[in-house]
């Protein structure tokens, strides 16, 4: 690739066509280390919001049924909900103890984290959608979304462990 002498902020590139699936993978590469920065500066990660959210729309969930969500092992799981109880976004509402099914809910702190993520994501969708040709941005997450929905998940993938839990 060579950089663009027309100042027109385009990458010119000579030789085979790049392959689409080669660039969705590069630019999700690239998305998630910039929503993982952008969220590190206050103090979270990707993790923690996912568990946010999971709780936001499910309270009472326990420790278990977010870890099998998530992907991740139930002492995963509590690492991070032991750090988001600590910042205060998560509480829990029942009495800790050994065998006991811990309910948890986000607090204030947790929902403004939450909002915060989501303004993360909105701003990385406003840079992928501000390279999409007008009118398009409305089609490009479909486009998306339907190509998600044509590759099968690949098995011992974290997907997978996902669905057969």
């Amino acid at each position: 690739m060579a950089e663009d002498k027309s100042g027109t902020g385009a990458i010119s590139r000579t030789g085979p066509p790049i392959s689409a699936a080669f660039l969705v993978m590069a630019l999700g590469r690239r998305v998630k280390d910039h929503v993982e920065n952008r969220l590190g500066e206050h103090g979270i990660a990707l993790r923690h919001l996912s568990a946010l959210g999971h709780l936001h729309r499910t309270p009472d969930v326990s420790y278990s049924e977010l870890a099998r969500r998530a992907a991740v092992t139930p002492q995963s799981m509590q690492d991070t909900l032991r750090l988001l109880e600590k910042a205060g976004a998560v509480v829990r509402v029942t009495e800790p103890g050994r065998g006991r099914t811990a309910k948890l809910r986000v607090t204030d702190e947790g929902h403004r984290l939450r909002l915060l993520g989501q303004a993360v994501f909105d701003a990385a969708d406003a840079v992928i959608t501000a390279a999409v040709p007008s009118g398009g941005a409305d089609l490009l997450a479909p486009a998306l979304l339907a190509a998600l929905e044509r590759f099968p998940v690949e098995p011992g993938s974290a997907e997978s462990s996902r669905e057969t839990s």
